[in-house]
């Protein structure tokens, strides 16, 4: 009969499997692209709350995506840097420090769909109802949306942890490079079908959800587009909506194939990447994309980098 610890306060990370060699590769890699990260979604939040022509619904909604990057990657990336350096026998996390790293993986990746949704809304009333535009989406609305973005992924994933924090554990190896749902669970050895059940129905509400939305919303814009003959409006929504699409994207795949391979235990390793790719990427990419795609962000930039003359 097998020896259990059981509730150990005490955890042990698997982590990432680097060799002697490549851990530092891998170590100055990251912290590149968490350097990157920070520099360039604080630089997107500056840039938009310093400049007035961005004071715009659009841009304020796009705000939460940067902010959510900053947090969700600042609580995580650092962690996973730090387990790179050390022997794999020694990547030990308290229990409580492995449910904050579970609810900010949950959290911040919920949220990324929520803030896309409200800025398909967004997206819709600008293209759809555009003499109603500034009615619509005033200051009030603006900040509801936020609200209510942020508060659905956060009740959502709330009852996600407390049906887990409610389990026995009698396991301590969290075979992760970070703390999520799945990983807390699976050190139980009771039945965590009320778990599964829960979180199916939190994923299958979740994409259809934001599918949902983003394909509805989307398909009102391009029949507008096709019966209007307005060549402004086609060329402003063909911008804003491919940014924004691009966006959606990136964050479907990455989170599709992270839940995903956590059905095949097999592919572990992969599973192990594909879950620190998962908070890098569209943290990495989405300032780049809005950034290249939106006009007035470019001219914001330009406007800040274009040396200044001094007259005599």
């Amino acid at each position: 009969m097998e020896n259990y610890t059981y509730n150990s306060l005490t955890l042990q990370l698997e982590g990432l499997k680097v060799t002697e060699t490549s851990k530092y590769h891998v170590f100055f890699f990251l912290l590149f692209i968490y350097v990157f990260i920070l520099v360039a979604n604080v630089g997107v939040v500056v840039l938009i709350c310093t400049t007035r022509s961005l004071h715009q619904p659009m841009y304020f909604l796009f705000c939460n995506l940067p902010i959510s990057d900053i947090m969700g990657n600042s609580l995580l990336v650092p962690r996973v840097l730090a387990d790179i350096l050390v022997p794999p026998s020694e990547r030990f996390i308290n229990y409580y420090e492995c449910l904050m790293q579970a609810f900010t993986a949950h959290m911040f990746g919920t949220n990324a769909h929520t803030v896309l949704m409200i800025m398909a809304f967004d997206r819709f009333n600008a293209i759809c109802h555009p003499l109603h535009y500034t009615t619509i989406m005033n200051n009030k609305m603006v900040i509801q949306l936020t609200v209510s973005a942020w508060g659905v992924a956060f009740v959502l994933v709330a009852i996600l942890l407390g049906l887990t924090i409610r389990l026995n554990r009698c396991r301590t190896v969290i075979m992760n490079p970070y703390c999520d749902n799945p990983s807390l669970f699976k050190l139980s050895c009771e039945s965590s079908f009320i778990n599964n059940v829960y979180g199916l129905i939190f994923t299958v509400v979740l994409f259809i959800g934001s599918i949902g939305s983003v394909v509805l919303t989307y398909t009102k814009i391009t029949v507008v587009c096709l019966t209007s003959k307005n060549k402004s409006l086609n060329s402003k929504a063909l911008q804003t909506c491919s940014t924004h699409l691009c966006l959606y994207l990136i964050m479907l795949v990455s989170g599709m194939t992270l839940i995903a391979l956590h059905r095949f235990p097999q592919y572990s390793e992969y599973r192990k990447i594909s879950a620190i790719l998962f908070n890098v990427v569209p943290g990495s990419l989405n300032p780049i994309i809005y950034g290249v795609q939106s006009q007035e962000i470019r001219k914001s930039l330009s406007n800040v980098f274009r040396p200044r003359r001094i007259l005599p």
